[in-house]
């Protein structure tokens, strides 16, 4: 089981480029799933049965899991069947007439601007851990790049003196995300104060390092963004992430774009959109009826017919 589970892993990677942390949630959805099976017994996925896919869902119900998390194991095993029929690996569809479980979406956390604020003065830039901090954090805020995307930054995907930052997302595809004057001064003085006394090459490696010189974690940053947080006085959750949907919902609010922000995201998906829409006030429906040509036009012709 094991050794077809790590083969449909490395054609989806192939097929669709997947990052290593989805490649990670994958296998973990689906190793999770043969344990099961084999705990009833089951050795070959093709004795898996309609009946055995709908009490595997009852069994995630009754340990507690969430709606979203279901739906993400949902997708995967129908994922990972329809590998193994094409395969012929399996002579029958378990899944037909399973209804796929709806998962509400609410709209992500994020900070209010006075907030954002308050976390982004916590760190001390008198000291060189403080003044690590407080470039990581305004950079965040800034790009609303993703946190994997600032740990593997490389020195090289800076550009200070035209102020726009190089990031390759979880696809491989690159972007070009402009940097403000303010982001730029405190990563200016990072590489000039701070990094030269952890790294001797100033010039290349990953552009946030730890006291080693080493690269930083997830967990590590993370771990950062909460000791700050709860510096700050923020009694909401945070995270890492916290700051990209905050990044996402400020500018909506200031009537950037939506397309723009798509962009700077990363080609973020039209549903995640409409949820930051939704936390900043707008919706996509009124975007487009607003900005698109024909939409436009349809609008006003409406409007001509009613004042006949």
């Amino acid at each position: 089981m094991q050794q077809v589970i790590a083969s449909f892993i490395s054609q989806l990677a192939d097929r669709k480029g997947l990052s290593e942390r989805t490649q990670e949630a994958y296998t973990r959805d689906l190793q999770q799933f043969a344990a099961y099976l084999q705990s009833r017994g089951i050795d070959d996925f093709n004795e898996v049965t309609r009946a055995g896919i709908l009490l595997y869902f009852s069994a995630l119900k009754e340990k507690g899991k969430s709606p979203a998390t279901i739906a993400r194991v949902t997708v995967t095993l129908r994922s990972f069947i329809h590998y193994l029929l094409q395969e012929r690996m399996m002579d029958h569809d378990p899944f037909l007439m399973i209804v796929s479980p709806r998962m509400d979406r609410t709209p992500p956390e994020t900070l209010t601007i006075e907030e954002t604020e308050a976390l982004l003065d916590m760190p001390d830039p008198d000291t060189p851990l403080g003044l690590r901090d407080k470039a990581m954090l305004e950079l965040l805020y800034a790009t609303g790049i993703r946190v994997s995307e600032l740990i593997s930054l490389e020195v090289s995907d800076i550009h200070l003196q035209l102020q726009f930052l190089r990031c390759a997302g979880e696809n491989g595809k690159e972007r070009i995300i402009p940097v403000g004057p303010i982001t730029i001064e405190w990563l200016g003085r990072y590489l000039k104060d701070c990094r030269p006394r952890w790294v001797k090459e100033a010039g290349q490696g990953p552009l946030f390092t730890n006291r080693q010189g080493g690269m930083l974690s997830r967990q590590g940053f993370w771990k950062i963004v909460k000791k700050y947080g709860a510096e700050a006085g923020i009694n909401k959750p945070i995270t890492p992430h916290t700051l990209r949907h905050s990044f996402a919902v400020h500018l909506l609010q200031g009537g950037a774009d939506v397309r723009a922000v798509q962009e700077m995201l990363g080609n973020q998906s039209a549903s995640t959109l409409q949820l930051y829409l939704n936390k900043s006030g707008g919706n996509l429906k009124a975007v487009y009826d607003s900005f698109h040509p024909r939409a436009k036009r349809q609008i006003e012709d409406r409007s001509d017919r009613t004042k006949e």
